[in-house]
């Protein structure tokens, strides 16, 4: 597959190329600061549903100065209370297959992380932020509520208390409290955000597929379970982990001294 490839069949609020083994995928939507609309989100789906079979790794980020202000407010102004709970699923829906899909997703945040834009950065496995950016929820000043899987996945960053704060009273977050906060992993300066993504992804990427899908699906399932069923539950992952070919030949490599130094760490 060349290099940089781009990927088609996306809104025009969506641009994504490939580069080797991982996906560039950017928020398009600057004259908005990248506000989610349903055109955005279901162009998400499309793009995971049609993610090449070589790739082992996403890069998430968005153009312009914010990475996402969340929610497009417009799109609750006509809707129902039937239709609003199918619209809150839909992202449930689609935001999964960030957290549980097929490959690991780095988000590279800058500018604005608010409300949807904060949800949909929750839901990636690995957040480098700039120091341009701020994190919010202010559903609560606007009388509304979060609805993209806010409620789950932030407190288990934050905690419940933290978020509650947020939500309640509109506070806002930089950059280096976000860090201490768990709301990123990585913090750079501006305009380094997507190169450290990249390598990050491209990082990622060198894992064996088995590994990564464990880490990514079943290490918070064990997190969530009771001590006992934890326990089993990694006694068994790790058995087929190890098992696997590739793996085999990693750790004979390893033993041998012939894998890449970067590996021998």
């Amino acid at each position: 597959m060349p290099k940089d490839q781009t990927i088609g069949g996306l809104p025009d609020s969506l641009a994504a190329r490939v580069e080797g083994d991982i996906a560039i995928l950017r928020l398009a939507r600057p004259e908005k600061r990248n506000a989610l609309n349903d055109a955005t989100v279901y162009g998400i789906d499309t793009f995971f549903n049609t993610l090449p079979e070589n790739i082992r790794a996403v890069v998430l980020h968005g153009e312009g100065d914010h990475f996402s202000a969340g929610l497009d407010l417009t799109e609750l102004t006509i809707r129902s209370t039937v239709e609003a709970v199918h619209h809150s699923r839909n992202w449930h829906r689609v935001f999964d297959k960030f957290e549980f899909g097929r490959v690991p997703v780095v988000a590279v945040m800058h500018g604005a992380v608010v409300g949807g834009g904060l949800e949909l950065a929750a839901a990636c496995h690995v957040r480098v932020a700039e120091r341009s950016a701020y994190y919010a929820l202010p559903e609560g000043t606007r009388g509304i509520y979060v609805g993209g899987g806010g409620s789950v996945r932030i407190p288990r960053l934050i905690g419940v208390s933290r978020m509650m704060d947020m939500m309640l009273t509109g506070r806002t977050y930089g950059a280096e409290e976000g860090l201490a906060m768990s709301l990123s992993h990585y913090l750079v300066d501006d305009g380094a955000g997507l190169a450290k993504g990249i390598e990050l992804a491209q990082r990622i990427a060198r894992n064996t597929e088995l590994t990564n899908y464990a880490i990514m699906h079943v290490l918070p399932r064990i997190a969530d379970s009771d001590r006992a069923g934890g326990y089993m539950m990694e006694s068994l992952m790790a058995a087929i982990a190890s098992g696997n070919d590739e793996a085999q030949s990693r750790l004979r490599d390893f033993l041998e001294k012939r894998a890449p130094k970067a590996l021998r760490q």
